[in-house]
Protein backbone atom coordinates (compact mmCIF):
# COMPACT_ATOMS: atom_id res chain seq x y z
CA UNK A 1 0.00 0.00 0.00
CA UNK A 2 1.29 3.45 -0.91
CA UNK A 3 1.24 5.64 2.18
CA UNK A 4 2.04 9.30 2.71
CA UNK A 5 2.87 10.86 6.06
CA UNK A 6 2.06 14.54 5.83
CA UNK A 7 2.46 17.51 8.17
CA UNK A 8 5.46 15.81 9.79
CA UNK A 9 8.27 17.44 11.71
CA UNK A 10 11.16 15.53 10.20
CA UNK A 11 14.28 14.31 12.00
CA UNK A 12 16.09 12.59 9.16
CA UNK A 13 18.80 10.64 11.05
CA UNK A 14 21.75 12.69 9.84
CA UNK A 15 24.59 13.55 12.21
CA UNK A 16 23.57 17.18 12.66
CA UNK A 17 19.83 16.65 12.29
CA UNK A 18 17.48 19.45 13.21
CA UNK A 19 13.67 19.46 13.21
CA UNK A 20 12.24 20.22 9.76
CA UNK A 21 8.54 21.07 10.11
CA UNK A 22 5.99 20.76 7.34
CA UNK A 23 7.35 17.72 5.51
CA UNK A 24 5.77 14.80 3.69
CA UNK A 25 7.27 11.31 3.42
CA UNK A 26 5.85 8.98 0.77
CA UNK A 27 6.32 5.23 0.66
CA UNK A 28 5.42 2.66 -1.98
CA UNK A 29 4.80 -0.04 0.59
CA UNK A 30 8.27 -0.83 1.90
CA UNK A 31 10.48 1.88 0.42
CA UNK A 32 10.57 5.64 0.89
CA UNK A 33 9.98 7.18 -2.54
CA UNK A 34 9.83 10.88 -1.70
CA UNK A 35 10.72 13.30 1.09
CA UNK A 36 9.51 16.81 0.32
CA UNK A 37 7.88 19.89 1.83
CA UNK A 38 4.12 19.55 2.24
CA UNK A 39 2.31 20.10 -1.03
CA UNK A 40 5.25 19.18 -3.26
CA UNK A 41 4.94 15.37 -3.24
CA UNK A 42 2.65 13.32 -5.47
CA UNK A 43 0.01 11.74 -3.21
CA UNK A 44 -1.88 9.93 -5.99
CA UNK A 45 -3.36 6.64 -4.73
CA UNK A 46 -1.75 7.12 -1.32
CA UNK A 47 -3.34 6.41 2.02
CA UNK A 48 -2.60 9.69 3.80
CA UNK A 49 -1.69 9.92 7.48
CA UNK A 50 -1.65 13.49 8.79
CA UNK A 51 0.85 13.61 11.64
CA UNK A 52 -0.35 17.00 12.83
CA UNK A 53 3.16 18.31 13.33
CA UNK A 54 4.39 15.29 15.29
CA UNK A 55 7.99 14.13 14.92
CA UNK A 56 8.90 11.51 12.33
CA UNK A 57 12.33 9.92 12.67
CA UNK A 58 14.14 6.72 11.69
CA UNK A 59 13.43 3.53 13.61
CA UNK A 60 16.03 2.64 16.22
CA UNK A 61 18.76 0.08 15.49
CA UNK A 62 19.84 -2.10 18.43
CA UNK A 63 23.23 -3.69 17.79
CA UNK A 64 23.48 -6.00 20.80
CA UNK A 65 20.57 -8.24 21.79
CA UNK A 66 20.22 -11.66 23.41
CA UNK A 67 16.63 -12.59 22.60
CA UNK A 68 16.07 -15.44 25.10
CA UNK A 69 16.15 -13.32 28.29
CA UNK A 70 13.88 -10.49 29.40
CA UNK A 71 15.99 -8.41 31.81
CA UNK A 72 14.06 -9.34 34.94
CA UNK A 73 16.08 -8.54 38.09
CA UNK A 74 17.68 -11.47 39.89
CA UNK A 75 18.63 -11.88 43.53
CA UNK A 76 21.23 -14.55 42.81
CA UNK A 77 23.24 -15.73 39.79
CA UNK A 78 21.46 -18.06 37.40
CA UNK A 79 22.76 -21.35 36.07
CA UNK A 80 22.59 -20.55 32.35
CA UNK A 81 23.65 -24.04 31.28
CA UNK A 82 20.87 -25.65 33.30
CA UNK A 83 18.25 -23.18 32.05
CA UNK A 84 19.12 -23.83 28.40
CA UNK A 85 19.27 -27.57 28.97
CA UNK A 86 15.78 -27.57 30.49
CA UNK A 87 14.41 -25.18 27.86
CA UNK A 88 15.49 -27.47 25.00
CA UNK A 89 14.69 -30.78 26.71
CA UNK A 90 11.49 -31.72 24.86
CA UNK A 91 8.77 -30.51 22.50
CA UNK A 92 6.79 -28.81 25.26
CA UNK A 93 9.70 -26.76 26.58
CA UNK A 94 10.77 -25.91 23.04
CA UNK A 95 7.29 -24.56 22.38
CA UNK A 96 7.87 -22.21 25.30
CA UNK A 97 11.20 -21.10 23.79
CA UNK A 98 9.40 -20.37 20.52
CA UNK A 99 6.70 -18.39 22.34
CA UNK A 100 9.36 -16.44 24.24
CA UNK A 101 11.24 -15.55 21.06
CA UNK A 102 8.08 -14.39 19.30
CA UNK A 103 7.03 -12.29 22.30
CA UNK A 104 10.38 -10.60 22.78
CA UNK A 105 10.97 -9.66 19.14
CA UNK A 106 7.50 -8.13 19.07
CA UNK A 107 8.37 -6.12 22.17
CA UNK A 108 11.53 -4.80 20.52
CA UNK A 109 9.53 -3.67 17.50
CA UNK A 110 6.76 -2.03 19.49
CA UNK A 111 9.37 -0.10 21.48
CA UNK A 112 10.71 1.47 18.28
CA UNK A 113 13.49 -0.92 17.29
CA UNK A 114 13.01 -1.66 13.60
CA UNK A 115 16.37 -3.41 13.15
CA UNK A 116 18.38 -5.42 15.64
CA UNK A 117 21.47 -7.59 15.73
CA UNK A 118 21.50 -10.73 17.90
CA UNK A 119 24.81 -11.80 19.42
CA UNK A 120 24.26 -15.09 21.21
CA UNK A 121 21.09 -17.12 21.39
CA UNK A 122 19.74 -20.60 22.05
CA UNK A 123 20.76 -23.04 19.31
CA UNK A 124 19.50 -21.70 15.96
CA UNK A 125 16.38 -19.93 17.22
CA UNK A 126 17.75 -16.50 16.22
CA UNK A 127 17.74 -17.40 12.52
CA UNK A 128 14.46 -19.30 12.98
CA UNK A 129 12.62 -16.22 14.21
CA UNK A 130 14.44 -13.98 11.71
CA UNK A 131 13.11 -16.11 8.87
CA UNK A 132 9.57 -16.12 10.28
CA UNK A 133 9.64 -12.32 10.43
CA UNK A 134 10.94 -12.12 6.86
CA UNK A 135 8.11 -14.40 5.75
CA UNK A 136 5.53 -12.20 7.47
CA UNK A 137 4.52 -14.94 9.92
CA UNK A 138 5.79 -13.21 13.07
CA UNK A 139 5.78 -9.52 14.01
CA UNK A 140 9.26 -8.22 14.74
CA UNK A 141 12.18 -6.06 13.58
CA UNK A 142 14.58 -6.84 10.78
CA UNK A 143 17.09 -9.18 12.43
CA UNK A 144 20.77 -9.73 11.80
CA UNK A 145 21.10 -13.08 13.54
CA UNK A 146 24.11 -14.52 15.31
CA UNK A 147 22.72 -17.76 16.80
CA UNK A 148 25.17 -19.57 19.10
CA UNK A 149 28.52 -17.92 19.83
CA UNK A 150 31.97 -19.47 20.19
CA UNK A 151 33.54 -19.52 23.65
CA UNK A 152 35.97 -21.77 25.54
CA UNK A 153 35.59 -24.02 28.58
CA UNK A 154 34.85 -21.80 31.59
CA UNK A 155 34.42 -18.89 29.17
CA UNK A 156 31.59 -16.39 28.95
CA UNK A 157 28.23 -18.14 28.30
CA UNK A 158 30.07 -21.41 27.61
CA UNK A 159 27.71 -24.32 27.25
CA UNK A 160 24.56 -22.20 27.18
CA UNK A 161 24.61 -19.59 24.41
CA UNK A 162 28.09 -20.52 23.17
CA UNK A 163 30.03 -23.58 22.07
CA UNK A 164 33.24 -24.48 23.92
CA UNK A 165 36.33 -24.63 21.70
CA UNK A 166 39.64 -25.95 23.04
CA UNK A 167 41.83 -25.67 19.93
CA UNK A 168 42.07 -23.39 16.90
CA UNK A 169 40.73 -26.23 14.77
CA UNK A 170 37.67 -26.58 17.01
CA UNK A 171 37.08 -22.82 16.98
CA UNK A 172 37.06 -22.81 13.17
CA UNK A 173 34.87 -25.93 13.09
CA UNK A 174 32.30 -24.31 15.38
CA UNK A 175 32.18 -21.29 13.07
CA UNK A 176 31.42 -23.67 10.21
CA UNK A 177 28.74 -25.38 12.28
CA UNK A 178 27.06 -22.07 13.08
CA UNK A 179 27.27 -21.07 9.42
CA UNK A 180 25.15 -24.06 8.40
CA UNK A 181 22.04 -22.18 9.60
CA UNK A 182 22.97 -19.13 7.52
CA UNK A 183 23.35 -16.48 10.24
CA UNK A 184 24.34 -12.90 9.49
CA UNK A 185 27.44 -12.71 11.71
CA UNK A 186 29.64 -14.74 14.04
CA UNK A 187 30.00 -13.92 17.75
CA UNK A 188 33.04 -14.75 19.90
CA UNK A 189 33.28 -14.65 23.71
CA UNK A 190 36.92 -13.58 24.16
CA UNK A 191 36.93 -12.46 27.80
CA UNK A 192 34.88 -13.05 30.89
CA UNK A 193 32.55 -10.45 32.32
CA UNK A 194 31.47 -8.93 35.60
CA UNK A 195 29.68 -12.07 36.78
CA UNK A 196 32.48 -14.36 35.58
CA UNK A 197 35.17 -12.58 37.58
CA UNK A 198 36.67 -14.36 40.59
CA UNK A 199 38.76 -11.46 41.88
CA UNK A 200 38.05 -7.86 42.72
CA UNK A 201 39.57 -5.58 40.10
CA UNK A 202 39.84 -8.25 37.40
CA UNK A 203 36.71 -8.25 35.24
CA UNK A 204 37.03 -9.26 31.62
CA UNK A 205 39.88 -11.74 32.11
CA UNK A 206 41.15 -13.08 28.78
CA UNK A 207 39.64 -16.52 28.24
CA UNK A 208 40.08 -17.22 24.53
CA UNK A 209 43.69 -17.57 23.41
CA UNK A 210 44.80 -15.38 20.48
CA UNK A 211 45.30 -18.38 18.19
CA UNK A 212 41.66 -19.45 18.73
CA UNK A 213 40.44 -15.92 18.02
CA UNK A 214 42.46 -15.82 14.80
CA UNK A 215 41.25 -19.24 13.65
CA UNK A 216 37.62 -18.31 14.26
CA UNK A 217 37.95 -14.93 12.55
CA UNK A 218 39.80 -16.37 9.56
CA UNK A 219 37.11 -18.99 9.01
CA UNK A 220 34.28 -16.51 9.50
CA UNK A 221 35.82 -14.10 7.01
CA UNK A 222 36.47 -16.93 4.56
CA UNK A 223 32.75 -17.74 4.73
CA UNK A 224 31.79 -14.08 4.28
CA UNK A 225 30.78 -13.22 7.85
CA UNK A 226 31.79 -10.33 10.07
CA UNK A 227 32.84 -11.10 13.65
CA UNK A 228 31.57 -9.46 16.82
CA UNK A 229 33.30 -10.17 20.13
CA UNK A 230 32.42 -9.89 23.80
CA UNK A 231 35.41 -8.06 25.32
CA UNK A 232 35.65 -6.33 28.71
CA UNK A 233 39.37 -5.72 29.34
CA UNK A 234 42.16 -3.83 27.59
CA UNK A 235 44.04 -7.08 26.95
CA UNK A 236 40.92 -8.58 25.45
CA UNK A 237 40.34 -5.60 23.15
CA UNK A 238 43.93 -5.80 21.92
CA UNK A 239 43.73 -9.56 21.29
CA UNK A 240 40.39 -9.15 19.49
CA UNK A 241 41.63 -6.45 17.14
CA UNK A 242 45.03 -8.04 16.48
CA UNK A 243 43.33 -11.25 15.37
CA UNK A 244 40.57 -10.02 13.10
CA UNK A 245 37.46 -9.03 15.08
CA UNK A 246 35.26 -6.48 13.28
CA UNK A 247 33.22 -5.08 16.18
CA UNK A 248 34.30 -4.89 19.79
CA UNK A 249 31.22 -5.31 21.98
CA UNK A 250 31.34 -3.53 25.37
CA UNK A 251 35.01 -2.45 25.32
CA UNK A 252 37.52 -1.32 27.93
CA UNK A 253 39.94 1.50 28.75
CA UNK A 254 42.01 1.91 25.55
CA UNK A 255 45.59 2.98 25.07
CA UNK A 256 47.19 4.43 21.94
CA UNK A 257 47.95 0.95 20.59
CA UNK A 258 44.30 -0.09 20.88
CA UNK A 259 43.05 3.08 19.18
CA UNK A 260 45.50 2.50 16.34
CA UNK A 261 44.33 -1.12 16.03
CA UNK A 262 40.74 0.02 15.69
CA UNK A 263 41.82 2.33 12.89
CA UNK A 264 44.05 -0.24 11.14
CA UNK A 265 41.36 -2.93 11.25
CA UNK A 266 38.55 -0.61 10.21
CA UNK A 267 36.75 -1.96 13.27
CA UNK A 268 33.94 -0.38 15.26
CA UNK A 269 33.17 -0.16 18.96
CA UNK A 270 29.68 -1.11 20.11
CA UNK A 271 29.06 0.54 23.47
CA UNK A 272 26.64 -1.17 25.85
CA UNK A 273 26.12 1.05 28.88
CA UNK A 274 22.82 -0.48 29.96
CA UNK A 275 24.07 -3.77 31.49
CA UNK A 276 26.99 -2.26 33.41
CA UNK A 277 25.04 0.64 34.90
CA UNK A 278 23.02 -1.36 37.49
CA UNK A 279 26.15 -3.06 38.84
CA UNK A 280 28.15 0.16 38.91
CA UNK A 281 25.56 2.70 40.09
CA UNK A 282 22.65 0.95 41.81
CA UNK A 283 22.40 0.63 45.56
CA UNK A 284 23.60 -2.96 46.25
CA UNK A 285 20.43 -3.52 48.24
CA UNK A 286 18.56 -3.10 44.96
CA UNK A 287 20.96 -4.75 42.50
CA UNK A 288 21.87 -7.59 44.92
CA UNK A 289 25.42 -7.24 43.63
CA UNK A 290 28.25 -8.32 45.86
CA UNK A 291 31.02 -5.86 46.72
CA UNK A 292 33.24 -7.54 44.11
CA UNK A 293 30.54 -7.38 41.43
CA UNK A 294 29.84 -3.73 42.15
CA UNK A 295 33.55 -2.85 42.08
CA UNK A 296 34.12 -4.77 38.85
CA UNK A 297 30.91 -3.37 37.38
CA UNK A 298 32.27 0.13 37.88
CA UNK A 299 35.50 -0.82 36.08
CA UNK A 300 33.54 -2.19 33.13
CA UNK A 301 31.18 0.79 33.02
CA UNK A 302 34.05 3.28 33.11
CA UNK A 303 35.92 1.23 30.50
CA UNK A 304 32.99 1.26 28.07
CA UNK A 305 32.63 5.02 28.45
CA UNK A 306 36.38 5.58 28.02
CA UNK A 307 36.51 3.35 24.94
CA UNK A 308 33.57 5.14 23.33
CA UNK A 309 35.04 8.58 24.03
CA UNK A 310 38.49 7.63 22.73
CA UNK A 311 37.04 6.10 19.56
CA UNK A 312 34.83 9.12 18.92
CA UNK A 313 37.80 11.46 19.35
CA UNK A 314 39.81 9.37 16.87
CA UNK A 315 37.02 9.21 14.28
CA UNK A 316 36.40 5.50 14.86
CA UNK A 317 32.76 4.38 14.46
CA UNK A 318 30.89 3.89 17.72
CA UNK A 319 27.56 2.13 17.85
CA UNK A 320 25.02 1.33 20.54
CA UNK A 321 23.37 -1.82 21.83
CA UNK A 322 21.51 -2.66 24.98
CA UNK A 323 22.83 -6.17 25.79
CA UNK A 324 19.18 -7.01 26.39
CA UNK A 325 18.75 -9.95 28.71
CA UNK A 326 21.10 -8.81 31.47
CA UNK A 327 19.39 -7.83 34.75
CA UNK A 328 17.49 -4.54 34.38
CA UNK A 329 18.00 -4.52 30.60
CA UNK A 330 14.64 -5.09 28.94
CA UNK A 331 13.50 -5.60 25.37
CA UNK A 332 11.80 -2.18 25.37
CA UNK A 333 14.55 0.12 26.62
CA UNK A 334 16.79 0.94 23.65
CA UNK A 335 15.78 4.55 24.23
CA UNK A 336 17.58 4.40 27.59
CA UNK A 337 20.83 3.33 25.94
CA UNK A 338 20.55 6.39 23.68
CA UNK A 339 20.02 8.56 26.74
CA UNK A 340 22.97 7.01 28.64
CA UNK A 341 25.20 7.63 25.62
CA UNK A 342 24.28 11.31 25.66
CA UNK A 343 24.76 11.60 29.43
CA UNK A 344 27.93 9.61 30.05
CA UNK A 345 29.76 9.99 26.74
CA UNK A 346 29.15 13.74 26.46
CA UNK A 347 27.53 13.81 23.03
CA UNK A 348 24.65 15.95 21.85
CA UNK A 349 21.11 14.54 21.70
CA UNK A 350 21.25 14.79 17.90
CA UNK A 351 24.50 12.79 17.77
CA UNK A 352 23.11 10.19 20.18
CA UNK A 353 20.02 9.75 18.02
CA UNK A 354 22.13 9.64 14.85
CA UNK A 355 24.25 6.92 16.46
CA UNK A 356 21.19 4.83 17.31
CA UNK A 357 19.86 5.11 13.76
CA UNK A 358 22.05 5.91 10.77
CA UNK A 359 25.44 5.15 12.37
CA UNK A 360 24.24 1.84 13.83
CA UNK A 361 22.83 0.85 10.45
CA UNK A 362 26.19 1.59 8.83
CA UNK A 363 28.07 -0.47 11.42
CA UNK A 364 25.65 -3.33 10.84
CA UNK A 365 26.32 -3.19 7.10
CA UNK A 366 22.85 -1.84 6.35
CA UNK A 367 23.70 1.78 5.68
CA UNK A 368 22.16 1.63 2.21
CA UNK A 369 19.01 -0.05 3.52
CA UNK A 370 17.85 1.71 6.67
CA UNK A 371 18.81 4.16 9.41
CA UNK A 372 17.70 7.44 7.86
CA UNK A 373 14.67 9.00 6.19
CA UNK A 374 15.57 9.56 2.56
CA UNK A 375 14.38 8.26 -0.81
CA UNK A 376 15.48 4.71 -1.53
CA UNK A 377 15.73 3.69 2.12
CA UNK A 378 13.35 1.23 3.71
CA UNK A 379 10.32 2.77 5.41
CA UNK A 380 11.52 2.11 8.98
CA UNK A 381 10.30 5.03 11.10
CA UNK A 382 8.83 6.02 14.43
CA UNK A 383 6.47 8.83 15.42
CA UNK A 384 6.68 10.74 18.71
CA UNK A 385 4.51 13.58 19.95
CA UNK A 386 7.28 15.94 21.13
CA UNK A 387 10.81 16.81 20.09
CA UNK A 388 13.18 14.05 21.32
CA UNK A 389 16.19 16.32 20.78
CA UNK A 390 14.93 18.37 23.72
CA UNK A 391 14.48 15.29 25.89
CA UNK A 392 15.49 11.82 24.67
CA UNK A 393 13.18 10.19 27.21
CA UNK A 394 10.33 11.18 24.89
CA UNK A 395 11.33 8.11 22.88
CA UNK A 396 9.89 5.87 25.60
CA UNK A 397 6.30 6.56 24.47
CA UNK A 398 5.67 6.21 20.74
CA UNK A 399 2.63 7.26 18.77
CA UNK A 400 3.45 4.88 15.92
CA UNK A 401 6.06 2.50 14.54
CA UNK A 402 6.51 1.96 10.81
CA UNK A 403 8.46 -1.19 9.96
CA UNK A 404 9.19 -1.86 6.29
CA UNK A 405 6.18 0.24 5.42
CA UNK A 406 3.74 -1.40 7.81
CA UNK A 407 2.30 1.01 10.37
CA UNK A 408 1.64 0.03 13.99
CA UNK A 409 -0.54 2.72 15.55
CA UNK A 410 -0.21 3.39 19.30
CA UNK A 411 2.12 0.46 20.05
CA UNK A 412 1.94 -0.91 23.59
CA UNK A 413 4.50 -2.97 25.49
CA UNK A 414 4.16 -4.62 28.86
CA UNK A 415 6.68 -3.13 31.28
CA UNK A 416 8.17 -4.10 34.65
CA UNK A 417 7.31 -1.39 37.22
CA UNK A 418 10.26 -2.22 39.49
CA UNK A 419 12.72 -1.91 36.60
CA UNK A 420 11.14 1.35 35.44
CA UNK A 421 11.30 2.88 38.91
CA UNK A 422 14.97 2.06 39.49
CA UNK A 423 16.23 3.01 36.03
CA UNK A 424 14.33 6.29 35.98
CA UNK A 425 16.62 7.50 38.76
CA UNK A 426 19.43 7.68 36.18
CA UNK A 427 17.74 9.64 33.41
Amino acid sequence: MKRAFTNATLLDGSEAMEPQPGFTVVTDGQTITAVAPDGEADLTRCEVTDLGGRYLLPGLVNLHVHIPANGRPRKKPMDAKKIVRVATANKLTRKYVEHMYKTYVRTQLHSGVTTMRTVGGVENYDTWVRDLIEAGKVEGPRILAGNMAVSVPDGHMAGSLAYEATTPEEAAAFVGRIAQDKPDLIKLMITGGVLDATEKGEPGVLKMAPELVKAACDEAHRLGYTVAAHVESPEGVRVALENGVDTVEHGALPDERIVNLFRERGAAHVATLSPALPYALFDPAVSHASEMERYNGQIVFDGIVACAKACLAAGIPVGLGTDTGCPYVTHYDMWREVNYFRTYCDVTPAFALYTATKRNAQIAGLGEVTGSIEPGKCADMIVVAQNPLEDLSRLRQLDAVVARGRMIDRPVVKKMPQVEAELDKFL
